[in-house]
Order: C-alpha cells, then sequence, then structure tokens
C-alpha cells in the first residue's frame, strides 16, 4: 500500500513547507478513526493558503483519503478537541517524514499533555457537562423522559471524556473503552444508566443525582482555566467582553451555562453597574472576595 502511494507523498516532502508526513491505516473492518478508509496520509505544513485540504485516492480495490492540513489548523484541533480524530492521527500515526524532527516533537507534546493545554480542556468539557446538565434536569422535571434520558447520555459521555483527561490522556474516539480501563467509578454510570432495570425516570434521577455529585467534586479543578482568565484583572467582567476573549472562544457557546453555575456556587459573583435608564443595570461578574 505504502509503495503506491509513496510518489505522493515523496513530492509534498520535497516542498519547503511541508513540516511532517504520517500514515495511519485502517486496523479493523469498520474504522471510524480513519473514516473507514484504508489509509489516512496526512501532511502537515506551515503557511498555508487553506487551512485544510482533502483528496481521495482508489488504488488496487483500496481507497486512501489524503489530508493537508496547516499547523495553527491542527493546533486548534488538538487542543479544543473539536476534531478529535486528528489526535489519534498524530499519536498512532507512521512517521515517513519529519522535518527537524517536528513531528517527533509533536508526538512527545501530546504524550506529555502540558498542564496549560489540560486545562483548557477541561475547562471545555466541563462547561459541556453544566450545560447537558441543566437542560437534563429540566427535561426530568417536565416529565419529558426519553429526552431527559438522551441529554444524560450526552453528560456522561461529557464526564467521560472528562475523567479521561484529569488521568492526563486525550480522550478518544472510543472514550468509552479508555474510561474502562482508568475511571471504572464513571463507566458504571453509563453501565447503570444503559442496563439497569429500574424505570426510565427512576434511571435519569438516580443519574441525576450522581452527575451533580461528580460535577460539585470537580468545580474548582475544572473551572481553573476561567478563573485564571478573570483574575487577571481586577475590575468586573461584562459577558460580552468574556465572549469575545481569545482564550475562552473554545468554549464560548456553553460560556453562559458556566457563569450562572458558578455564580450559584458563590466562586463568581454578578455585580450591578448603573446605566442611563432607571432601575437598570449592566450584569458584569467578577471573582468573589473573601473580604
Amino acid at each position: 500500500m505504502e509503495d503506491v502511494l509513496r510518489p505522493i507523498y515523496q513530492e509534498r516532502a520535497s516542498q519547503k513547507n511541508t513540516l511532517g508526513i504520517l500514515i495511519i491505516e485502517k486496523k479493523k473492518p469498520i474504522s471510524p478513526v480513519t473514516d473507514n478508509f484504508d489509509v489516512i496520509l496526512l501532511i502537515i505544513v506551515r503557511g498555508a493558503t487553506q487551512p485544510w485540504y482533502v483528496k481521495h485516492y482508489e488504488f488496487e480495490n483500496k481507497n486512501a483519503a489524503m489530508h493537508i492540513v496547516d499547523e495553527d489548523q491542527l493546533t486548534n484541533w488538538i487542543d479544543t478537541s473539536s476534531f478529535r480524530r486528528a489526535v489519534e492521527w498524530v499519536i498512532e500515526g507512521r512517521v515517513v517524514f519529519d522535518r527537524n524532527e517536528y513531528v517527533t516533537s509533536l508526538k512527545e507534546n501530546l504524550r506529555n499533555f502540558p498542564q496549560e493545554k489540560r486545562d483548557l480542556k477541561k475547562a471545555i468539557e466541563f462547561a459541556k457537562l453544566i450545560r447537558t446538565y441543566g437542560e437534563c434536569k429540566d427535561l426530568y422535571e417536565t416529565e419529558q423522559y426519553m429526552d431527559a434520558f438522551s441529554k444524560m447520555i450526552h453528560s456522561l459521555h461529557y464526564l467521560a471524556r472528562l475523567s479521561v483527561i484529569e488521568k492526563g490522556f486525550h480522550p478518544e474516539v472510543t472514550v468509552w473503552n479508555q474510561v474502562k480501563r482508568i475511571e471504572p467509578e464513571v463507566y458504571k454510570l453509563h453501565q447503570e444508566l444503559s442496563k439497569s432495570n429500574e424505570t426510565l425516570d427512576k434511571r435519569v434521577q438516580l443519574m441525576l443525582l450522581a452527575t451533580e455529585f461528580a460535577i460539585n467534586s470537580r468545580t474548582i479543578n475544572c473551572a481553573k482555566h476561567l478563573i485564571e482568565v478573570m483574575g487577571s484583572k481586577e475590575e468586573p467582567w461584562a459577558y460580552g467582553e468574556l465572549m469575545v476573549h481569545p482564550d475562552i472562544q473554545p468554549y464560548a457557546l456553553d460560556l453562559g451555562a458556566l457563569l450562572d453555575y458558578l455564580v450559584d456556587k458563590e466562586i463568581i459573583e454578578a455585580v450591578q453597574i448603573e446605566t442611563k435608564g432607571k432601575n437598570l443595570y449592566h450584569r458584569t461578574y467578577r471573582l468573589r472576595r473573601n473580604d
């Protein structure tokens, strides 16, 4: 297979802006990691005019997908988990070209999973967990149990990913296989929700209690990223100001739910600032003071 693809990646390797090339081969009949292609050719470049370019090939009753990705795009995918397969491609891929050990360094960085990257990912997954948990609770209280069950599945998925990150690993596409190995308590929650003999509403009710406990025990640790951003200045933050902050962008869509939760837990406080309107105030946010 590699013999057929070699002319393609050798041509790319000769270009000065190519940083590294990896090959990821399909290992089983159904392969989400490779989008069911027999082989993925990942080419990492610098300064590309198009952040991500994909081309498909067929040969000898097989198929391949070539992904040419700008390093900034790849970094964004890794930092925000917005395209999880890319992380597995880098970790599991076989290196066939490595300019100045760029790919070697990238693989090592992924294995080490630096704390600042970990804090960002925890904030992203925690914010999603808070939002879906709130939606699940609302659906349960209005007796929409099927929808509540669906939202609880999503909540446990975010909790699973969060638990993997807390252990110092990047969540994989098959996250529950990871969780079963490294965080069996969270895996047990998923089993109880999906396989319990209790009625649907009772299963959701029990999971709401278990998930609430899991959220509360992780609050300070998982909100660290947002807390540090907010602690960078003494003045209160307007919501719009926080939402467009570059460090907050990866979880801006879930920021409202996260802020509301942290206000409720008295970690952040809402501060009223007068407007020109009578009895109308701007609602701003700051870290709660202990004095």
